[in-house]
């Protein structure tokens, strides 16, 4: 027997995403780029926890805003959808006729469908707001289940590249660790979130890691320049 396999959580995935992709690139560069102009492991991890607190607040915001926002635009649209419906019944039975049409249904077809979805007013909007606007139901709950997911992830991504500051006793070792130990995971978590949005796996690797070295690089050099050469 045929069995189809479809992955239930994309909301989640989306946002442990969003959350550790920020939250390990750019406490990497942060840290990175104060490595460069400071010599004391204690005030780059200082330096870095901060950026976690306040970018794991930030990031959770936009999460929560959008998401809401998403919520607010939906139920905006199913007003509407309602009050045409009571407004304009044959205007919304020909776009829902329309929508068949599109298929390729035939015209006796168009109108036996739409006579049975425009008996029952909630299919009916639900089947506009689905086919005609193309919008989902938001789930319940989304905008804070969102900021927490993604506030989450942002502070788990961002602690990797503190490790090797944590753990050793010079900035110099301490940025060799946390290169090597983040560059690992940027391989690794390129390589699952290609995986999980339909993208080449190799390429979507070697995409995540090279951003994450180009920005911490640039800080790196960018915080050097200015400490050695001002």
């Amino acid at each position: 027997m045929h069995e189809e396999r479809h992955f239930k959580q994309p909301a989640f995935v989306r946002d442990v995403i969003i959350g550790l992709s920020d939250g390990i690139t750019v406490p990497f560069a942060l840290t990175a780029g104060i490595s460069g102009a400071i010599h004391n492991n204690m005030l780059i991890v200082t330096a870095g926890i901060a950026e976690i607190c306040a970018g794991s607040i930030s990031m959770g915001l936009g999460g929560f805003l959008s998401a809401k926002t998403e919520e607010d635009h939906y139920n905006n649209e199913l007003k509407r959808e309602y009050r045409e419906v009571e407004i304009i019944p044959e205007k919304e039975r020909e776009e829902v006729r329309e929508v068949f049409a599109n298929y390729g249904l035939s015209k006796d077809a168009q109108d036996m469908l739409a006579d049975e979805i425009c008996k029952d007013k909630k299919v009916w909007v639900d089947f506009m707001m689905r086919y005609e606007l193309g919008l989902e139901r938001p789930d319940a709950g989304r905008a804070h289940r969102s900021a927490f997911n993604i506030s989450m992830s942002y502070i788990v991504g961002g602690l990797i590249p503190l490790m090797g500051y944590i753990f050793t006793s010079s900035t110099e070792r301490g940025l060799l660790s946390s290169s090597i130990i983040t560059i690992l995971c940027l391989i690794f978590f390129g390589y699952l979130k290609s995986k999980y949005t339909g993208q080449n796996p190799l390429m979507g690797s070697f995409k995540t890691t090279g951003i994450g070295i180009l920005a911490a690089a640039s800080a790196f050099a960018f915080a050097y320049f200015f400490n050695h050469k001002m």
